[in-house]
Formats: C-alpha cells, sequence, structure tokens
C-alpha cells in the first residue's frame, strides 16, 4: 500500500505544481509597486494642479494635456498593476491589450468628433442670431405694409 501512495513520487512528480503554472517576472515586487503607485499619483497630481490653478488659459489645450497623462496612466496601470507585457502567456495579452487600446482610441476619438460637430452646428451663434433679428425685421414690415 505504501507503493501505491508513494508512486506519485516515485515518478518524479515530487514537486509542487503551482510553481509550474506561473511565469517568471509575472508578479511584481514591492517595488515595482511603489513605482507604479507613485507614477499614478504624479500623474493624477499635474492634471489636478493644471485645473486649479488655471496654468494654462486654453481650455481645450488643457483638456488635450488631462487626455494625454490619462493616457500614461493607463498604461502604466496595465504595466504594474495588471503585469501586462509581450512575455506572459506567449504574447496573446500583449496583442489584447493593443486590440483595446485601438478600440479605445476609435470610440474616443469618435466621441469628441460628433461632439465637437454637434456642438458647432447645432449651438445658435450670434451671426445667427443677428440674420435671425433682421430676418424678422423684414417680415414685420412686410407684414405693416399689407395692412389696410
Amino acid at each position: 500500500m505504501s507503493d501505491a501512495v508513494h508512486s506519485h513520487d516515485a515518478h518524479g512528480h515530487g514537486h509542487d505544481h503551482h510553481d509550474d503554472h506561473h511565469e517568471a517576472g509575472s508578479h511584481g515586487s514591492f517595488g515595482s509597486y511603489m513605482i507604479g503607485f507613485s507614477l499614478s499619483v504624479i500623474l493624477t497630481a499635474i492634471p489636478f494642479w493644471l485645473v486649479m490653478t488655471g496654468t494654462l488659459a486654453d481650455a481645450q489645450l488643457t483638456a488635450f494635456i488631462i487626455l494625454a497623462f490619462a493616457a500614461v496612466q493607463v498604461v502604466v496601470h496595465m504595466i504594474y498593476f495588471l503585469h501586462m507585457n509581450s512575455r506572459v502567456e506567449g504574447g496573446w495579452s500583449f496583442m489584447a491589450m493593443m486590440l483595446t487600446i485601438v478600440l479605445v482610441v476609435i470610440v474616443l476619438s469618435g466621441s469628441m468628433w460628433v461632439m465637437y460637430h454637434l456642438n458647432a452646428n447645432m449651438m445658435p451663434h450670434p451671426q445667427m442670431e443677428m440674420d435671425m433679428g433682421s430676418t424678422q425685421e423684414m417680415r414685420l414690415s412686410n407684414d405693416m405694409s399689407e395692412m389696410p
């Protein structure tokens, strides 16, 4: 009976199997987590400071800089906290990350494009209001001249 119990060890399977499923470098160390945390804090504090102090007078430039910092922060989170790189899972997680980034860029840029054009084409402009006012004045004058 003892041979049946120990037959698993006789075939060279006496080591722990959970170590086989982890690839080298797949888990971060305390130092890498602290680097990721520090970068995240810095990448959050700079846009916050830009908005709160009003350092940049142009609101569109400020928004573009905030979006750039957000994109960099997403990459920092994926590298330092999700441990995504080209070595994990034979590169498939990296390919999935690249597809995700491409789709997010398409969705965000398309949304910004639609919102910009809706704002430009749907909001009344001062020139439109002036044109509308003169048109209404012309209608009133025509209506007055037609009255007996």
